[in-house]
Parts: C-alpha cells; structure tokens; sequence
C-alpha cells in the first residue's frame, strides 16, 4: 500500500534514522537524496541526545528533533509526547529507516501523512508508504537510500556521499581551548573503541602506532566517549605524548577529526565521523566485512589481516570462539606505514574539508 496523495511540495520531512553514531552519519546520504528531490523541503532528522551535534554539522539538516527512547521497551507515555512534537512541526512526510515497529509509532500517532519505510514486525497501518526487498538489498545505505525514492525506482550506481562540515573558525577556537593554537606538528586522531570487543584492535597496537608516530615528531590524539577512557589510558601508559580527549561531548570529537591531518579507527562510529569531514581515514576491520559497514566516503586505507581467516567475516560484537584473532593478526608496522602514507599524501593542515 501506498500513500494516495502526493506531499505538499514546501512541507518539511522527518527521517527517523538509525541511532548508532555511524549509521546515523549514513542517513546524511538519504538527506542528499531528498533535498535533490525537493529543494523546497525542509529536512529533520529524529535524534538522540548523543547524535544530535552531528545534524549541526550536515549540510542540508534543519534541525534534530532530539528524544531519548528507552531501546527495550515501548515507552507509550514518551511516544505521546514525542507525537505532539511531531505534530506541531507539520510534517508531510516522515521515512522510517529502522524496522522495528515502535520507530513508526510517533510518526503515526502524529497524524504525518505519508509515512515510508519497509515491511517489517507487522507494520500495516504504522506505515501507509510500504516498500518491499529489503532482502535484496544487502548493504544499509542501499535499504536507507531507496526510501528517499519514488517506490519501484531503479538504484542509482553511487549514493551521494556523507558529509560533515566544520568551519576552520570552529576549529581554531577549539585549538585554544585544548591548548593546541601554536603547535604545528602533524595530528593523527585514534579511535580505539567500538561496539563489542571483538571490533577492537588491540591497546598493545594502538599503543605501538602512539609511540612510533611521537617519535616521528607527530601529534597523537585519542578519541571516544567515556567507555573508551580506559583504552585510552592503556594505550597511554604505552605512549605518553599521546593526548586522551575521550569525553562525553560528540561534538569535541568531531570537531578533533575534523581538525586532524589523519585519523586511524576501528569499524566504528568515529569511522565515519572522520570519512564525512573529509580527513584522510585508515579503517581496521576485524569480524566486520569493509564492503558492507565501511563509510561511503572513500578512506585511505582498510586494513585487514593479510591471510583472512576462516571465520571472518562473522559480524559478531564478541568473538565466538575466543581467540580474537583477526585483530591480533593486524599488527603495529602495517598500520603505520598506511599512516604514514596518508600523511605524505596530505601534508599538515590540508587534510578535513572545512567551511571558510
């Protein structure tokens, strides 16, 4: 079933997106898509409190519509609340990327009038835009990006790319607030979290790549959120001239990568935080396969073990037979000489594609 009557041309669209941090920066290809199809459209994007910075930062956004849903149960009361917010927006159209049949409650208790998304947990009603093959899409941009479609259009060879968008005024401030203003080292940003161990390579690597890049007169800063405070202060016992700035402000991180000459991560959020602003992006990808959750945005390098193993790629947040061993098979040396050469392709300070 689909919607019968067409979208007030000027009315403003809700996307309910993934929550994760990089599958949220993702969704910022379905914005792209939508506003090349309806300039006139205002675009907002539903958030939680730790995804909302990202939405000041990409072109096209209006604004996040910011709510912390409790994950594992429906919450009807907050649901009502959220509707009324919804409501009083206007909006003509809302795309539900999740399938989960709570993330089309509000937009259907708020009365939007075409609500899009794919068949999933008996949604019949909730949605009144169904589409179908969700299957036969394997990758999530793919299933993302054809929501923002007309239903039965054919996929285009290229979605339009991520992007984060941090103004050098922006980044000079926070310079100096982290004491940074006057030194001119090269800046490579290591992200050493991700969602479940088995995505994260080892503090002895990371720690490894900290001390060499110091020793080459190279600035090293750590990214994360408070759950990665203790890699971070691992990988510093390790190397001691790098600079923890894990935090509970996204913002500060994505303001660091975007400020960063070169950025090293695992298969995480921070991932594609550092893609869409444009800093060149080494990836390590352990159990996750690259083809399928690495950034749009082109990186520099992805790094893998050299021999893959029988098991890869599981996708597994925990590794099920113990061994983690398709990190530690990545070692110290093949990251920093993709590092290395990612900066010698660009120089200190022309790295991030920042706005004026």
């Amino acid at each position: 079933m689909t919607a019968q009557t067409a979208p007030d041309p000027t009315s403003p669209i809700l996307v309910v997106p993934y929550m994760w941090i990089g599958d949220f920066v993702r969704c910022h290809s379905v914005v792209k898509v939508l506003k090349a199809r309806w300039p006139d459209r205002p675009v907002d994007l539903l958030s939680t409190s730790l995804c909302g910075p990202l939405t000041d930062y990409m072109p096209g956004v209006r604004k996040a519509v910011v709510v912390d849903l409790p994950r594992k149960r429906l919450a009807l009361g907050q649901q009502q609340e959220l509707a009324a917010r919804l409501r009083a927006e206007g909006y003509g159209s809302s795309l539900v990327m999740p399938r989960t049949w709570k993330s089309a409650l509000a937009p259907y208790l708020a009365g939007i009038p075409e609500r899009t998304g794919f068949a999933g947990e008996v949604r019949f009603g909730l949605l009144n835009d169904i589409r179908w093959g969700e299957k036969k899409l394997p990758r999530m941009v793919d299933r993302c990006g054809m929501l923002a479609l007309p239903p039965g259009a054919a996929q285009p060879a290229d979605w339009p790319l991520p992007e984060i968008r941090v103004t050098s005024d922006e980044i000079a401030v926070w310079k100096a607030r982290h004491g940074f203003a006057d030194d001119r080292r090269p800046v490579v940003a290591l992200c050493p979290g991700a969602v479940g161990p088995s995505k994260r390579w080892t503090t002895s690597g990371f720690g490894a790549l900290a001390r060499q890049l110091s020793a080459d007169g190279i600035a090293v800063w750590m990214l994360g959120g408070p759950g990665e405070a203790p890699l971070a202060a691992e990988i510093a016992a390790l190397a001691p001239d790098a600079r923890d700035l894990t935090g509970t402000d996204l913002r500060n991180a994505i303001v660091a990568l975007a400020a960063a000459d070169t950025a090293v991560s695992n298969d995480s959020g921070l991932l594609h935080v550092a893609a869409a602003t444009g800093t060149p992006s080494i990836g390590i990808f352990g159990p996750t396969s690259a083809w399928h959750w690495a950034p749009l945005n082109p990186l520099a390098a992805a790094i893998a073990t050299v021999s893959p193993l029988p098991c890869q790629p599981c996708h597994k947040p925990v590794c099920r037979i113990g061994s983690h061993w398709c990190m530690r098979e990545i070692f110290a040396p093949q990251v920093l000489d993709a590092t290395r050469r990612a900066l010698a392709l660009h120089p200190a300070g022309t790295a991030a594609t920042t706005g004026p």
